[in-house]
């Protein structure tokens, strides 16, 4: 199907620091990967950088086909990020965010609905406004969010942090359910567990350079990458 990231000698710096320092990156489109490494190894600049929000120095530095050398925006409306912020409006009420993201990405009420109950946002809580909501509630409407966008590139920034079990049981679905329909997953985590399961290739960062791209370790192993 092609690559859906493709990265030559990337670089990117914050305050002058090279966070990314020649990144080279394939990622073929339906593929799930999971990025690991100590923490500052890149993980979510990189992610930041597919996403079209960091200025990049590369040979080459595409996704979806839109050169984020030359444009970095236009591939924004394709992709989805979720980082460790969650973008949600404080004031709105449950329901009410749900809604506003359908409008923005023309979803029927039917996809909003299944989003909903996918992450168990529904009955009174659809009334509660997003500021009283607990990190893990909100980090369900953000993942129903995310869902209701259906972007062709996911990228998610240590996405089962502050969800309950049956939560990360349904993002793991829906991540599934993600790739089967053809879209691109990558996620940073510090979990092992969850990662084998789901992603098909581990690509570890260290000192803002890819140091490993290896199949992921069948759940079980006691193989692990840090």
């Amino acid at each position: 199907m092609g690559a859906a990231v493709a990265f030559e000698g990337v670089v990117a710096l914050l305050d002058r620091f090279p966070a990314l320092a020649g990144v080279d990156l394939s990622v073929e489109s339906g593929e799930m990967v999971c990025l690991r490494g100590p923490n500052g190894a890149g993980k979510t600049t990189l992610l930041r950088a597919c996403a079209g929000l960091v200025p990049l120095r590369a040979a080459r530095a595409e996704v979806l086909g839109f050169d984020l050398i030359a444009d970095r925006r236009s591939v924004r409306r394709h992709v989805g990020l979720l980082g460790h912020r969650t973008p949600l409006y404080g004031d709105l009420r449950v329901g009410d965010q749900l809604r506003h993201c359908a409008a923005l990405h023309d979803a029927s009420g039917v996809e909003t609905s299944a989003a909903a109950d996918r992450f168990s946002l529904e009955g009174r809580l659809l009334e509660v406004p997003i500021r009283r909501l607990s990190e893990g509630q909100r980090r369900r409407v953000a993942l129903a969010c995310l869902t209701v966008a259906r972007p062709r590139v996911w990228l998610l920034d240590e996405p089962h942090a502050g969800l309950d079990h049956a939560s990360r049981d349904a993002l793991d679905m829906l991540l599934g359910d993600a790739v089967e329909a053809g879209a691109t997953v990558m996620f940073a985590t510090h979990e092992t567990g969850r990662a084998r399961v789901a992603a098909a290739r581990q690509v570890t960062l260290v000192g803002g350079r890819v140091s490993l791209s290896a199949s992921a370790p069948e759940t079980g192993s006691s193989a692990d990458v840090a």
